[in-house]
């Protein structure tokens, strides 16, 4: 017997963390299910027990989402066609690229079904590849006696979350290409063209007007102290980062994100169409509403949409409902809280969900297009002034230079 360390989603709907005695790993997942719980990763104890979870996930190759959603769609493909899951896995893996982590999951995943385990148990001691919600969406499908139907839906819910990643990149290009060229322009501005009148001003022994004087200290500090904004940047960086990681502090900055005019918009309905994708998902496969609301509480990032969603989740525990937390909160959206409650009254949530995510879509487009629409023509204009100021301070003294007049 050996001892193993575990986090797993209790009946309740809350995550739990312990150690337990047994023979292998699922040994220790079979006494968790029968005591109604879900486990979620199972890994030996070690020297360091606390780090262990981590320590797996961090060695285990990445794996990117859009590999995932080719697997998840070829999968469903070949057993709808027919063929048994091992023979499918052989085929996935036969297809994948031999450079790619993807072959030696399936590689793995294939050894033990082969050996007994069953898919969701197979895919869940792979630790850092497949979410929660993808275990539990492929567990009740085993139970259901649906894998390829389930498989389809998963397809189909990755493939939404993709695009809607891409449609929030892809519409930051833009404005990031237009900042860059902004960044560029003010440094040969200063670094190569400003130094050239430079010794001229020096020369004529006269002093410079205020916005010159600023341009050059600007120039000369470029050039003898670029090294500083180096380390500025990365310590900015590394602050930044560390802030995000440590829950509290992401917490208070998900809280100001919120306050920000047009960016909260935008991030509450990028959350409410997640949250409601995928909890319309998991309750189209059988799964309870809790374990939805625990499971889907974790595809968020925003801690603070998180922590009201984990509030409704305690009041249905208590025998409430989940809308009325959910509007205390004053996050999300009115048009969204009363499909929902509609949904809750008439015992049709799944569908009311994928309404919710379906309506949210598409409102992230047109969001993200008129904040598009404002955003360019103010880093036009912001980048034509700034050029606008160097050339102008520039000009006014080479004419004090030369005791001209206007």
């Amino acid at each position: 017997m050996a001892l193993f360390l575990y986090k797993a989603v209790g009946s309740d709907g809350n995550m739990i963390e312990g150690q337990s005695e047994g023979a292998n790993e699922q040994a220790v997942a079979a006494e968790l299910q029968e005591d109604g719980s879900i486990p979620i990763e199972i890994v030996p104890a070690g020297r360091h027990p606390l780090s262990n979870l981590s320590l797996r996930r961090k060695n285990q190759p990445k794996i990117q989402q859009k590999e995932i959603t080719t697997f998840t769609k070829e999968l469903a493909t070949l057993l709808s066609a027919g063929l048994p899951l091992d023979r499918s896995l052989a085929l996935l893996a036969d297809i994948v690229s031999e450079k790619s982590p993807l072959r030696n999951i399936v590689l793995n995943v294939l050894d033990q079904i082969r050996g007994g385990t069953p898919f969701s148990e197979a895919l869940e001691s792979q630790p850092g590849c497949f979410s929660r919600f993808y275990i539990n969406m492929i567990r009740a499908g085993e139970a259901g006696g649906g894998l390829e139907d389930v498989l389809e839906r998963l397809s189909e819910y990755l493939e939404r979350s993709r695009e809607l990643r891409s449609s929030v990149s892809t519409a930051l290009i833009y404005p990031m290409i237009l900042v860059t060229i902004s960044v560029l322009s003010l440094m040969m501005l200063l670094t190569f063209v400003v130094p050239q009148f430079q010794e001229m001003f020096e020369s004529a022994g006269k002093e410079l007007p205020i916005p010159t004087q600023v341009v050059v200290a600007l120039s000369e500090f470029l050039q003898d102290s670029w090294w500083i904004i180096l380390v500025g940047g990365f310590s900015t960086y590394v602050y930044i980062r560390n802030q995000f990681s440590n829950l509290d502090t992401r917490f208070t900055w998900d809280r100001r994100a919120l306050a920000i005019p047009l960016v909260s918009d935008l991030i509450t309905k990028i959350e409410v169409a997640s949250l409601s994708r995928t909890l319309g998902t998991l309750l189209g496969n059988g799964v309870s509403l809790m374990t939805a609301l625990s499971i889907a509480k974790e595809t968020l990032s925003n801690q603070v949409i998180a922590q009201a969603v984990e509030k409704a989740s305690q009041s249905l525990q208590e025998g409430g409902n989940m809308t009325t937390p959910l509007m205390e909160s004053n996050l999300f959206p009115q048009m969204a809280l009363q499909m929902i409650r509609l949904g809750e009254e008439t015992g049709s949530l799944e569908t009311m969900f994928n309404r919710v995510a379906h309506t949210y879509d598409h409102e992230i487009k047109v969001t993200i297009e008129r904040m598009l629409t404002m955003l360019e023509p103010i880093l036009i204009v912001t980048l034509g002034l700034m050029i606008a100021g160097i050339i102008i301070s520039i000009l006014m003294a080479i004419l004090s230079v030369n005791d001209l007049a206007f």
